[in-house]
């Protein structure tokens, strides 16, 4: 095995291979800069590459595993992050030409874990402009390309980070998801994204979008993976207004335990008759791997589950036309053309209309928890397609379309995990979302272990 091999094995792996020293992190975060360095100019993931610190950080990672020093759960592993995260005298740019010039002053709380854990900042990725689009077509700091086919988008906002893990430029990165940002861009790229349970994560020091939907999510292309990183991030922020104090679960202990005897809803309605059909036949073709799993499966439909993508596309835009009152009024020209557009759509939403939301929120949270009464698990497409072409991704119409398998449970406030289900005939994947209960992280987890066991669709790779 090569070093460049080593970016094709999940963090336990890694992990495992520097504890024992037969593999350097010097050597692990090196083949992630050459990769870096041959493929960001077509895809532009990357925004800012920090080679020197990342090289120097892995060698004091070294130099922790010859002394015999404790050592992280993510010892030595190379991660990236959306450029709405907060590091240390780096720029952060948020995709806006607002921020062209802004260095950040501290660590994001996300960061400051990662780095405890022993994790390896390797730079930061190209997104949708203040992170409100769905497709990283960038005006400012230019598009990110789809590894897949680079002449299509990688989905957004968080399109480097779903782009840069299937490009292996970097073994996990962190995205955040408001209305799907983490789970589109995963599906569109063919890899894991997870939106955990709101609260579940600190916001605190990621530029928002909507106080009540923003979510930091990591993605990666096992599930193991996922959770590993999960365990470092979750947890109460006290600092945090959108944090929660809910105790942290085990993701790690059960997660190869299965899916045997569970109970697993195939969503119907919009979610089958929307898509395409390509991807109604890979969903589906996934149901029946869970049922090989031993799970029971059968169809589900919600009711009213079309008409909650509305509303929550106003709580959103609302929330995020409050937050950039004063440029809409100072500076409306300094947005791009889509993202200027939205955030005046949600300036018109009055106060009645956002208390109408809120209260229909109220409603399809309680109709989700019944409907989790009966069953312990989900399964929805993640997006209706698979990765537009750039040149036909408008930003506000192709958000509208990414979006409507995802919006709906944003507005529910649940965790979901968009897993890899397929390839189109043209070679594009496709993504299904597993959505459990508030706080059940562990068993979206543990059924996406179970799904990638007997598959590999998350282990394939642009040739």
């Amino acid at each position: 095995m090569t070093v460049a091999d080593f970016t094709r094995l999940g963090i336990s792996d890694v992990v495992g291979l520097i504890r024992t020293g037969q593999l350097s992190p010097v050597e692990l975060v090196q083949s992630c800069l050459d990769r870096i360095e041959s493929f960001n100019p077509s895809l532009n993931a990357y925004l800012t590459v920090l080679a020197d610190e990342a090289l120097a950080a892995a060698k004091a990672a070294e130099q922790v595993v010859t002394t015999g020093d404790t050592l992280g759960p993510l010892h030595g592993v190379p991660v990236a992050l959306k450029d709405n995260c907060e590091v240390a005298g780096v720029r952060l740019t948020g995709g806006t030409p607002f921020l062209k010039d802004n260095v950040a002053t501290a660590d994001a709380d996300i960061v400051s874990r990662l780095r405890q854990a022993g994790a390896i900042i390797l730079g930061k990725l190209n997104m949708h402009e203040w992170a409100i689009g769905g497709t990283t077509r960038n005006p400012h700091y230019g598009p990110c390309h789809n590894p897949w086919d680079p002449t299509r988008i990688p989905g957004g906002s968080s399109g480097g980070s779903g782009a840069a893990v299937a490009a292996d430029m970097a073994l996990v990165t962190v995205g955040t998801d408001t209305g799907g940002s983490v789970r589109i861009p995963a599906a569109l790229n063919g890899v894991c994204g997870l939106r955990p349970t709101m609260g579940r994560i600190s916001n605190r020091g990621v530029i928002p979008v909507s106080w009540t939907f923003d979510t930091v999510g990591p993605l990666a292309r096992r599930a193991e993976d996922i959770a590993q990183v999960l365990q470092v991030l979750a947890g109460y922020d006290p600092h945090d207004l959108t944090s929660i104090d809910q105790p942290v679960g085990d993701y790690l202990t059960g997660l190869n335990d299965g899916v045997k005897g569970w109970r697993v809803g195939l969503l119907g309605g919009h979610f089958q008759t929307e898509p395409q059909p390509v991807v109604v036949t890979l969903i589906k073709q996934a149901a029946r791997v869970f049922e090989e799993l031993g799970a029971h499966v059968e169809e589900v439909e919600l009711v009213d589950a079309e008409e909650t993508i509305e509303r929550a596309s106003e709580m959103l835009l609302a929330d995020a036309a409050a937050f950039h009152q004063a440029r809409l009024a100072e500076r409306a020209d300094g947005f791009g053309p889509d993202v200027r557009t939205r955030l005046q759509i949600g300036a018109q939403v009055s106060g009645s209309r956002y208390a109408l939301a809120r209260q229909e929120q109220r409603r399809w949270q309680r109709q989700l928890k019944r409907t989790f009464e009966r069953y312990d698990l989900l399964l929805a497409p993640t997006c209706g397609m698979p990765a537009p072409l750039i040149e036909e991704s408008e930003g506000v119409q192709t958000t509208r379309l990414l979006t409507r398998f995802t919006y709906p449970f944003s507005l529910a406030q649940v965790p979901v995990l968009s897993v890899p289900c397929g390839f189109t005939q043209d070679s594009l994947p496709v993504g299904m979302q597993l959505i459990a209960p508030a706080w059940a992280e562990a068993a979206i987890l543990r059924a996406a272990q179970a799904y990638q066991q007997i598959t590999d669709w998350h282990l394939r790779r642009v040739e």
